[in-house]
């Protein structure tokens, strides 16, 4: 990516305030990719649990990678070129680029996983450098996306157009991938937008979706961001095996 990827961005500040499709999904995956990649790297590549738990790990995130390529495709690459022609055209080639990277990440996991003791110590070097570089070539692609397309998507669409997008989305995504989403939304966003987030699913979400996302809040969350997090949705902060709702987030 070029370095007018990073100058920046092109909204101005009467943009203050708009909805911002790309950043709480963007902070969730950085926080997924970089703890992935620091899993990988200090993963004992002798040990059998922890390389099957990094590997796990890893076939994880790349599956919600490739969802979230899917999504913006379908969704939000229709938008911008529904009203901007073009405007798409270097982000989509990225995604191809990532698609690629994404076989290649899982065709390396299994070489890993296939190795014998003597080749698995290179084999995980070989996986953890093509990660180091596919969350490199993410973070710049993000950083475009946030700084690029979305001051066009300010332009085109008002905030009632840009939610209904992401209602789309978020309706599109299989259960137990958002539960999975979640997991890292939850550490990854402030205060102030993990209470959003959930008053908005706790209005629009079926009950027992809002009750496996507070489940996962609970889990994911230190204690006194938990008890902040409760305190401003009225809710109780009960110890997390207390909560019928842990039992709703291992379903999904």
């Amino acid at each position: 990516m070029d370095q007018a990827a990073f100058e920046p961005a092109l909204a101005d500040a009467s943009q203050a305030g708009r909805f911002d499709l790309y950043v709480n999904i963007h902070k969730a995956l950085r926080l997924y990719m970089t703890d992935t990649l620091a899993r990988v790297g200090r993963m004992d590549p002798a040990d059998d649990g922890e390389r099957a738990g990094a590997i796990g790990q890893l076939r994880d995130l790349l599956e919600i990678c490739d969802l979230h390529i899917e999504d913006e495709n379908r969704f939000v690459h229709t938008a911008l070129e529904a009203r901007r022609p073009g405007s798409a055209a270097h982000n989509a080639d990225d995604h191809v680029s990532h698609g690629q990277a994404i076989a290649a990440l899982r065709r390396d996991a299994a070489v890993l996983e296939q190795a014998g003791p003597a080749d698995r110590a290179q084999a995980a070097l070989a996986l953890y450098r093509r990660l180091a570089l596919f969350v490199a070539e993410n973070l710049e692609h993000m950083h475009y996306e946030e700084t690029r397309l979305m001051p066009i998507l300010w332009a085109e669409y008002s905030d009632a157009e840009l939610l209904g997008i992401e209602h789309a989305i978020v309706a599109s995504i299989p259960p137990m991938l958002m539960a999975r989403a979640l997991n890292w939304f939850m550490p990854a966003l402030p205060h102030g937008d993990r209470v959003a987030m959930l008053s908005g699913m706790r209005e629009g979400a079926p009950r027992e979706a809002f009750e496996g996302a507070l489940a996962i809040a609970r889990d994911r969350l230190p204690a006194g961001d938990w008890t902040r997090l409760a305190a401003a949705l009225g809710l109780p902060s009960a110890p997390v095996g207390a909560h019928p709702g842990l039992r709703l987030a291992e379903r999904w």
